[in-house]
């Protein structure tokens, strides 16, 4: 730089670096201050644009439109758009659920998936990067995204590998779940009581598969089957992330497509079997009341939050690979519509094969209770006068079975108990909720058996399944590996591979006999709670923190348009609102539930409800403070300058950006230096002039690019400004 630049005159003189930005500004031929990439957004600026990372700053990027919007659908739409949603469908009043899980969607779903999507194209950073530079002090949204990341990982990629040891038990015929196995004891042949006394089904998941224990204090050692099938999902895992979105990205092609054509599969053929359609009818059927219980909107609002992978840090990671202008306002409408109507897809599809389950189910039951009736009359205890004369046994329809039930429990009123008939209604076997484990590998299972070309449609179905939970642990391991590569200096491929091996072995928790009940006790507490506080505090960090205002004038500079008012008022208030009222829903349900898991008695054969020992209930609660542990330390080591802000550890799109602006500077200054007669031409307006700050016209102030900033200096990178709260 010269000797004669005004900037070195200033510095030699000791003056203040803000005397020569403000003689910058006040040229007889003024700069445009307004457009000015110093002023962060006043109160008299109509257009302030930012600062923008240049595009190839040596990021990696989406190669595609097509390919991000397909990652971003693989991640949030997951195993729990099949065997979650139409669960809650069916239990919460059936399509008059729709109702209240669209208005979350509206109100909760969209403003905080653009929220995030928004902070993550702008900043260019994972989870820990984006809030570290929003604000400092709350730093450790990031850190506790990433812990959850972690946690839900773990048990995550058992669920796939059980889908896989399915995948390939299904290339047999007859499906190995369609009978029950045969004991042979000399001649005598009995049939396996344990299967005899619950289902085929059941007996394979529980036994042949998991080999569960009864309780979770008894270990049982590793299962030898499901280790090696865990083993190949941290394979394939790996693999796909191993390079980043270069891989992924082609990974999510067939991952995040594929899921759909089987759907469509399944719908039609569904839509073929009998008592299809009853199970449509039944799941569409509202039950209006329904939507007056608070639990309803608690669950919806639960659901609406998870489906869309909020506060895990994917969907901050990915977009973090996009391009400064992309118009994520759409993604963030698109993908979560999509969601929705995966959702809705999903649950025909369940709803259908669950109808031509239950009429199944039925038709057994009417048979083997028309049997009872046939021995009863023949030993007497019934009278043949009270069959109806229409009635033929040979050909029982379930009306048939209907009015002589009627009849034999009214006439046999005071000791119709001990004749053991069931009535084989319908709708109580459509009644009957299923979800998660128990509705893949139990119930769709069971019905699969009936299908013709059984085996075919099993591998499409558990098929499905690795795809969709492919599509979520990419995200997820992208929400892991992003903010960590961004912050340290290490080789992509060697930490990847770090990851996958550290997982695997902490993994084995949960391939023991007994690694089932831990994989409920995961779903049950790594995530759902700290989730929500994360997404809170990422909701408050920007629209009361950084600025609602400021946000808004961000996001038009960076989309070329101002997005609609109604996002003002729901990031300010009512999401917030929202989040809280959920947030003090889930603690109390937590209070009043008791803690517990369904285990398996192998001699009862069925599930029954057991309280969690005391170091399970420890773990239960250490799951929850782990994950929420590094919101107060951060907060407390940043207020008292304990550690550092993250400032130092800039993006290099970020450094270079700012090196170009502070050249460019010295070089005008420099041109109007040698423009100017004398030294005072080259000021003709005061040499201070007020500095456009968010919070007003105010001198423009060093000081605030302290540490305890609460914007630091990352964000927009221009965030210059004292800690305030902001509308």
């Amino acid at each position: 730089m010269p000797k004669n630049s005004k900037v070195t005159q200033r510095e030699q003189s000791h003056e203040h670096v803000t005397e020569s930005v403000a003689d910058l500004l006040a040229h007889e031929e003024p700069l445009d201050y307004k457009n000015s990439s110093l002023n962060v957004g006043g109160a008299a600026a109509k257009k302030v644009p930012q600062i923008d990372a240049p595009e190839n700053d040596g990021r990696p990027a989406w190669n595609s439109k097509l390919q991000y919007i397909l990652a971003q659908v693989g991640f949030s739409v997951g195993l729990g758009n099949v065997w979650r949603f139409p669960y809650l469908c069916q239990k919460n009043g059936g399509g008059a659920y729709l109702v209240p899980y669209f208005i979350l969607l509206l109100i909760i779903g969209i403003p905080l998936f653009f929220l995030e999507l928004a902070v993550g194209q702008k900043i260019r950073r994972g989870s820990i990067g984006v809030w570290n530079y929003v604000c400092p002090r709350l730093g450790g949204i990031g850190m506790s995204s990433l812990m959850v990341c972690g946690f839900v990982g773990l048990y995550y990629n058992v669920i796939i590998g059980w889908s896989i040891f399915y995948f390939f038990q299904s290339f047999q015929y007859p499906l190995p779940w369609s009978d029950c196995p045969i004991r042979r004891n000399g001649t005598l042949a009995i049939v396996e009581p344990e299967c005899d006394k619950s289902s085929a089904t059941t007996y394979f998941w529980y036994r042949q598969t998991l080999n569960t224990t009864s309780t979770i204090a008894e270990s049982g050692g590793l299962n030898v089957k499901m280790t090696l099938s865990l083993l190949v999902a941290w394979i394939i895992v790996c693999l796909a992330v191993i390079r980043g979105i270069a891989s992924s990205g082609k990974v999510m092609y067939f991952s995040s497509l594929f899921p759909y054509v089987v759907l469509f599969c399944f719908l039609v053929r569904g839509l073929m079997l009998k008592g299809s359609v009853d199970g449509i009818a039944h799941m569409f059927t509202p039950k209006l009341e329904k939507m007056l219980e608070p639990q309803v909107w608690r669950e919806a609002a639960t659901q609406v939050f998870f489906a869309l992978g909020l506060g895990f840090g994917g969907v901050i990671a990915f977009s973090s690979y996009n391009k400064i202008d992309n118009n994520c306002h759409f993604d963030a409408v698109l993908v979560s519509f999509i969601n929705f109507f995966t959702s809705i897809l999903a649950t025909l599809v369940v709803f259908a094969v669950l109808g031509f389950k239950a009429n199944i189910m039925n038709e057994k039951c009417v048979v083997e209770n028309a049997e009872k009736i046939l021995g009863y009359l023949n030993s007497n205890v019934l009278s043949h006068d009270l069959i109806p004369p229409h009635v033929n046994f040979s050909h029982l329809t379930t009306t048939d079975y209907a009015e002589m039930y009627g009849v034999i429990k009214t006439v046999k009123e005071g000791n119709f108990a001990q004749l053991g008939l069931e009535p084989c209604v319908l709708e109580d076997e459509l009644n009957k909720a299923v979800q998660g484990t128990g509705l893949a590998f139990i119930a769709f299972t069971e019905a699969m058996t009936h299908f013709p070309a059984s085996p075919f449609w099993s591998v499409m179905f558990f098929f499905m399944l690795i795809n969709l939970g492919l599509g979520s642990m990419i995200g997820t391991m992208t929400g892991i590996t992003t903010p960590v590569l961004d912050a340290y200096k290490v080789q992509k491929e060697l930490f990847t591979v770090g990851c996958c091996i550290v997982a695997f072995l902490c993994g084995l928790l949960f391939v023991q006999r007994s690694g089932n009940y831990f994989v409920t006790m995961f779903d049950d507490y790594s995530a759902g709670l700290p989730l929500t506080v994360v997404v809170i505090l990422e909701n408050l960090s920007v629209a009361w923190i950084y600025g609602t205002k400021r946000f808004m004038q961000d996001l038009e500079d960076m989309l070329g348009f101002r997005p609609c008012i109604i996002y003002f008022y729901l990031w300010k208030y009512v999401s917030p609102l929202c989040l809280i009222v959920l947030i003090s829903a889930t603690v109390i349900e937590m209070a009043i539930s008791p803690p517990g898991y369904n285990a398996w008695v192998q001699e009862l054969a069925q599930e029954r409800f057991q309280s969690y020992p005391p170091w399970a209930l420890a773990m239960c609660f250490a799951l929850i403070v782990v994950a929420m542990l590094p919101l107060p330390i951060v907060f407390i080591a940043r207020h008292f300058n304990l550690m550092s802000d993250g400032s130092n550890k800039l993006s290099v799109s970020y450094r270079k950006t700012m090196m170009k602006d502070m050249s460019n500077l010295e070089e005008q200054d420099e041109a109007r230096s040698i423009l100017g007669a004398k030294p005072g031409d080259a000021a003709s307006a005061p040499s201070r002039r007020p500095y456009l700050t968010p919070a007003g016209n105010k001198s423009f102030d060093p000081n605030s690019l302290s540490p305890s900033s609460c914007y630091g200096t990352g964000y927009q990178n221009a965030a210059i400004t004292p800690f305030t709260f902001q509308p």
